[in-house]
């Protein structure tokens, strides 16, 4: 089945429901949910990315990253993404910010992701249960495991995770500061 996402103009104007691969291809724009799940000791969990993603497979990440059903909203998608791919619930979502405008291009594989993503935090004490399909494993790190771990590995991450530690404050010892990838 194809997934339709709902894309919007410059102007944040809705223009209508396109094929994800036409979406990637273009460059138009369209909306994500990004979620930092922490454990109840101050644990991030990541996630690394299933060989078969199209963009960035095998790379660590977010907790859950998840791209929103048209008429869906930040937080619905991102509950949605915790239930789908860590099988999650009833955590309680706090926003990082408001949504902000984020690009990826990736030319030699013909992406052009342009998104607007509303990040969260969130904290939970109970089991993960991964979606295999989307997820190859997950991690618990402290803040200085993954700030070492990016400074001698900053490829094993995928580009929008060290982004998103650069511009939420909220994040604590994980904020790494306006930084470039």
């Amino acid at each position: 089945m194809t997934e339709l996402f709902e894309t919007f103009a410059d102007d944040a104007r809705p223009t209508g429901l396109v094929p994800r691969d036409v979406v990637h291809a273009r460059g138009l724009w369209h909306r994500s949910a990004h979620v930092f799940l922490f454990a109840t000791d101050g644990m991030l969990c990541i996630q690394r990315r299933a060989a078969g993603k199209d963009v960035c497979p095998d790379r660590w990440d977010l907790s859950v990253g998840e791209h929103l059903k048209p008429g869906e909203d930040y937080a619905d998608g991102a509950r949605r993404g915790l239930a789908e791919e860590l099988g999650v619930t009833g955590v309680t979502l706090q926003p990082l910010g408001e949504p902000r405008r984020s690009t990826l291009d990736m030319p030699e594989l013909g992406i052009a992701d342009h998104e607007v993503q509303q990040a969260f935090r969130g904290q939970y004490a109970g089991e993960l249960h991964p979606d295999a399909g989307e997820v190859a494993a997950v991690r618990l790190v402290s803040a200085a495991v993954l700030h070492a771990w990016i400074d001698r590995e900053p490829n094993a991450f995928t580009p929008w995770f060290i982004d998103e530690l650069g511009k939420h404050p909220e994040l604590g010892p994980f904020y790494r500061g306006e930084r470039s990838t």
